[in-house]
């Protein structure tokens, strides 16, 4: 591990929230994923999971009823709300995205994508979740089939600086394409400075056999480079987002002083580093997760590698144990 990276990971556990008896329930992370169609169940459950097994005190999933029935027999530690719907259908998008809207208030963070599927209903209900959650200020992940709406309606997210998109390069070169940016191949460092600047400073985490991450700065522009799994089996991306979101949901505790709390790290700086640690504690998930299973790895080998990758990283403070 280089200095660098030593150093990225100390001020990620800096705004880790130690586990304190005068902390109520979801105090230390209330999560959603929206995500879940009636093909794609897998995704949102992963990405959920990965945020609970994390350290998020509350982790719900936000899917479709189909879905949600099948959701609900992975695992009891998931909420599983059934609000959305793909056609045919008779309710509007804004009908739909009223009772998610309404949940926002009570989540420190949210994750959109994994599963959604490109159904029109779903993409548009989603669009309206987008708007009101960036109105209220909250974080966003968004991932997989999120990107494909913004692909197609970038000014959902331009200019929103509490937004981490994490594309694959694919998902890379059509968000380039879709804000007529000429990367000229480059989905590396400067490909990566580019898009966010032309997405007006969101946080781009492009995945990879290294990840970039980038506002589009100097400043905040960093490579995640740690030894990954060789197995590409789907659904590792999901591991990503959740624990992005969970380190979201601290980097709010964090920023709203609820522990005495170190380090002077402003919203930006914070960003990153939620973006860098999600990075870092998948490519370990990954390596570990490989060097059991190998060739027979899959997405829910990750899962179980979570808590695991955190203590070896970053670690538990003193505070929080008994």
């Amino acid at each position: 591990m280089s200095p660098a990276t030593k150093e990225l990971l100390k001020r990620v556990r800096m705004m880790v929230p130690p586990m304190l008896e005068k902390f109520h329930k979801g105090m230390l992370g209330r999560v959603a994923v929206i995500g879940g169609s009636e093909n794609y169940t897998g995704a949102p459950y992963f990405s959920a999971m990965a945020s609970a097994r994390l350290g998020a005190d509350l982790s719900h999933v936000i899917c479709t009823p189909p879905a949600a029935n099948v959701i609900k027999t992975y695992s009891p530690n998931l909420m599983v709300h059934p609000l959305m719907h793909e056609n045919p259908s008779h309710s509007t998008p804004s009908t739909l995205a009223s009772p998610v809207i309404a949940m926002l208030t009570h989540l420190h963070s949210l994750v959109i994508g994994p599963g959604l599927g490109r159904d029109d209903l779903m993409q548009e209900t989603v669009a309206e979740v987008v708007s009101a959650a960036r109105e209220k200020k909250l974080p966003l992940v968004l991932d997989a089939d999120a990107l494909w709406l913004i692909q197609r309606k970038p000014e959902l997210v331009k200019g929103y600086k509490e937004c981490v998109l994490t594309p694959n390069v694919v998902e890379f070169g059509r968000l380039a394409q879709a804000v007529g940016l000429d990367t000229k191949g480059d989905t590396g460092k400067e490909g990566c400075k580019a898009l966010a600047n032309a997405l007006g400073g969101v946080m781009i985490v492009r995945k990879g056999r290294v990840d970039w991450i980038s506002d589009g700065s100097d400043d905040w522009t960093i490579v995640s480079d740690g030894e990954g799994g060789r197995k590409r089996s789907g659904g590792q991306g999901d591991t990503l987002t959740g624990s992005i979101g969970t380190l979201l949901a601290w980097r709010n505790i964090y920023l709203d002083g609820a522990w005495e709390t170190e380090g002077g790290m402003g919203r930006q700086e914070t960003l990153m580093l939620a973006a860098f640690g999600g990075s870092a504690i998948t490519r370990e998930c990954s390596r570990l997760a490989f060097g059991k299973k190998g060739r027979s790895l899959q997405a829910s080998d990750l899962t179980e590698e979570v808590p695991v990758a955190f203590e070896t990283l970053i670690g538990e403070k003193e505070e929080s144990k008994l």
